[in-house]
C-alpha cells in the first residue's frame, strides 16, 4: 500500500536524529526550517552539523544511542550506518508509537522522508515508492514549472496587479529570469517587442491578450505614447500587464518612459531586470567584454543616430582615445560613420571588431574584421538588425580561445 502523506508542523516539537553523518547533515537543515527542536545523538558529526551545533541550533549528545533518546520524541530520524542501531533506534520508537523514518531501510522504515520543495506558500513533497532518487527528480521537475509559473500559475488568489516591466533577455527563451518567466505566465495582457523572446508567447494561455508593440526599423511601429496609453488602460480595467521587452527595460528600453507613465495614472508598477544583449550577445560569441591585462571597461553606446548626427549626444572623441571596449547597439546601418568618426579622433586601423547577428539564437553568427575594413566587410557579408558591435582588443582574447579549442580538438 502506498503511505498516507502528511504535512508535519514542528514548531517547537522534539525531534531526534541518531546519527552524525552524511545522511543527517541532509536531514537536519530542513528540519530546523521547519522549526524542530532538534537532538543529535553521535559520537561524532560532519563539519556543517558541528557549525549548527556550535550556533545553538542543535542539541548534542556525543556518545552512542541508549535506550530511552526516544522519550518525548514527535519524530525519529535512525541515520546512523550501523543497521542493528537504527534496528534498535526503530523497535523503541515503534514501542513508544513514535514515527520512526530508517534511512538504511525502506520497507522496515514505519515513515519515508519525501523529497520535498518550496516555491513561496507551496510546498512540494514526493515519496516516488521510496526512491530516493527517482523523488527528487519528480520534486526538481515539479518545483521547476511552480518556479516558472507554467504549473498553475493564473489560479493564484494573489496575482499580482498593475503592470510589471520584464526584462526578456537578448534572444534565447532560456535567458528570461525566473522571476520574469513566472510573472509572464501570470499577465493577463503582454505587450511585446520587436526583440523580446518571441519563442516564449507560444507558452501563453488562449485567453491571454497579445499586444504587438513592435518597433520596427524604418518601418511598422506603435509608438511609446501608444504603449504608455495601452499599459495603463489595461491596468485600469483591472487586468495584470506584463511589458516584455529585449534584454533589460532600462538599457536603451525606454522603460524609465514608461515607469513614469504608470506612475502618474497611479498604477503599480513591478521591474524586472533582465540580461542585456550587450554584454550576453559578446560573451555568447566567445568574447569578454573586460579581460585582465586587456580592458579594464567598457562602454555601452545606442547608436540610432549617426555620430555627425546633430542629435547625438555622445562623446565619440573621448570613445576614440580610451582604451576600453566599444559595444555599440543599433550600429549596423551605420557602422561606417562609426568607424570613420573613431578613426578620425584616434582610434587604430587595426583595433579588432567582431559584429554578432541574432546574438544566442540559433541563427546566431558573425563577422570579424578590423575598424578600417569592418562596414566593408559587415556588408559583403549581409550582416543585418538586430546586432551588437564589439569594438576592441578583447575581441582578440575571443579569437585566442576558438584557435585553442580547435587545437584540441581530436
Amino acid at each position: 500500500m502506498g503511505p498516507y502523506l502528511l504535512g508535519l508542523r514542528l514548531s517547537g516539537r522534539r525531534v531526534l536524529v541518531v546519527g552524525g553523518g552524511r545522511v543527517a547533515q541532509r536531514r537536519v537543515p530542513a528540519l530546523l526550517e521547519a522549526g524542530a527542536e532538534v537532538t543529535v545523538v553521535s559520537p561524532g558529526v560532519t563539519p556543517a552539523l558541528d557549525d549548527l551545533i556550535a550556533a545553538g541550533r542543535v542539541t548534542w549528545h556525543a556518545r552512542p544511542y541508549e535506550v530511552g533518546d526516544c522519550d518525548g520524541a514527535w519524530l525519529v530520524q535512525a541515520c546512523t550506518d550501523d543497521r542493528s542501531v537504527n534496528t534498535a533506534v526503530a523497535a523503541e520508537a515503534e514501542a513508544k508509537r513514535v514515527w520512526c523514518v530508517r534511512a538504511d531501510d525502506k520497507d522496515a522504515s514505519a515513515a519515508w522522508t519525501p523529497a520535498t520543495g518550496r516555491v513561496e506558500e507551496i510546498s512540494v513533497a514526493v515519496t516516488a515508492g521510496g526512491d530516493p532518487r527517482r523523488a527528487a527528480g519528480i520534486r526538481d521537475a515539479v518545483v521547476g514549472a511552480l518556479r516558472d509559473g507554467t504549473v498553475d500559475a493564473r489560479r493564484n488568489r494573489t496575482k499580482p496587479v498593475g503592470v510589471a516591466l520584464v526584462g526578456g533577455g537578448p534572444g534565447d527563451p532560456g535567458l528570461i529570469t525566473v522571476r520574469g518567466r513566472q510573472l509572464l505566465a501570470q499577465a493577463d495582457v503582454v505587450v511585446a517587442d520587436r526583440l523580446a523572446p518571441r519563442g516564449l508567447l507560444d507558452e501563453l494561455a488562449p485567453d491571454v491578450e497579445l499586444i504587438d508593440a513592435a518597433k520596427v526599423p524604418y518601418g511598422r511601429s506603435l509608438s511609446q505614447e501608444t504603449i504608455n496609453e495601452l499599459l495603463v488602460d489595461r491596468a485600469r480595467q483591472g487586468k495584470f500587464v506584463v511589458r516584455l521587452k529585449g534584454g533589460d527595460p532600462f538599457v536603451f528600453g525606454r522603460g524609465g518612459e514608461e515607469m513614469i507613465a504608470c506612475a502618474q495614472a497611479g498604477i503599480p508598477v513591478l521591474v524586472v531586470p533582465g540580461i542585456t544583449s550587450a554584454v550576453a550577445v559578446p560573451a555568447a560569441a566567445g568574447v569578454p567584454v573586460t579581460h585582465r591585462g586587456v580592458s579594464q571597461e567598457f562602454h555601452v553606446i545606442s547608436v540610432h543616430v549617426a555620430p555627425d548626427d546633430p542629435k547625438s549626444t555622445v562623446d565619440w572623441p573621448g570613445l576614440a582615445r580610451s582604451q576600453g571596449t566599444l559595444v555599440l547597439m543599433m550600429a549596423v546601418e551605420r557602422l561606417a560613420k562609426v568607424a570613420e568618426a573613431l578613426l578620425r579622433d584616434g582610434r587604430s586601423p587595426e583595433t579588432p571588431v567582431m559584429v554578432v547577428q541574432d546574438g544566442t539564437l540559433p541563427t546566431q553568427r558573425a563577422v570579424t574584421a578590423s575598424l578600417s575594413t569592418v562596414a566593408d566587410r559587415v556588408s559583403a557579408a549581409g550582416i543585418r538588425p538586430p546586432a551588437i558591435v564589439i569594438v576592441g582588443d578583447v575581441v582578440r582574447v575571443g579569437q585566442e580561445v576558438e584557435m585553442v579549442r580547435a587545437e584540441r580538438l581530436p
